[in-house]
């Protein structure tokens, strides 16, 4: 792979997939936050809710514990957690191995192979991170079903 090549690589598919998983990772970490703190909070008040309110705004901790419920799905469901540990991973492992052959250590000692190496592994890496994320997003009777099978 010659430089003017590599160049381009570098310029569109490695910086466009690190700063996808950078803002991906950014995004998950919020919305995770957002509701994992608001989970912590209505659990936290909830039961006093429902001890000091008089019959007349029961339905206030009615509305407030379908919302704790709603929250709850929503973070086993979305799997925010997962996604931003897995897309920070993968950002940082991408931007190591930039690292490694900006250095040219590790295999990047041989520049005459470098590039197309790197390409390779970022490649490698790319494809195992949209693995990851079918097996982790797959139901959990599917995934059950494919391992007694030996599919994953």
């Amino acid at each position: 792979m010659n430089d003017e090549k590599f160049e381009k690589y570098l310029e569109g598919r490695y910086s466009n997939q690190v700063n996808w998983y950078d803002r991906k990772s950014a995004r998950n970490k919020k919305f995770y936050c957002i509701f994992q703190w608001s989970v912590i909070v209505l659990s936290a008040t909830l039961p006093v809710l429902v001890v000091s309110l008089s019959n007349d705004y029961k339905w206030i901790s009615a509305i407030l514990a379908v919302i704790l419920a709603i929250g709850t799905a929503g973070l086993k469901t979305f799997k925010f957690q997962e996604n931003w540990i897995n897309y920070r991973t993968r950002a940082e492992t991408l931007k190591k191995e930039k690292y490694f052959y900006d250095a040219g250590i590790d295999d990047y000692s041989d520049p005459s192979g470098a590039n197309a190496l790197f390409v390779e592994r970022v490649e490698v890496l790319i494809s195992r991170e949209h693995s990851l994320w079918i097996t982790v997003h797959q139901p959990k009777d599917k995934k059950e079903s494919e391992q007694s099978r030996g599919v994953l």
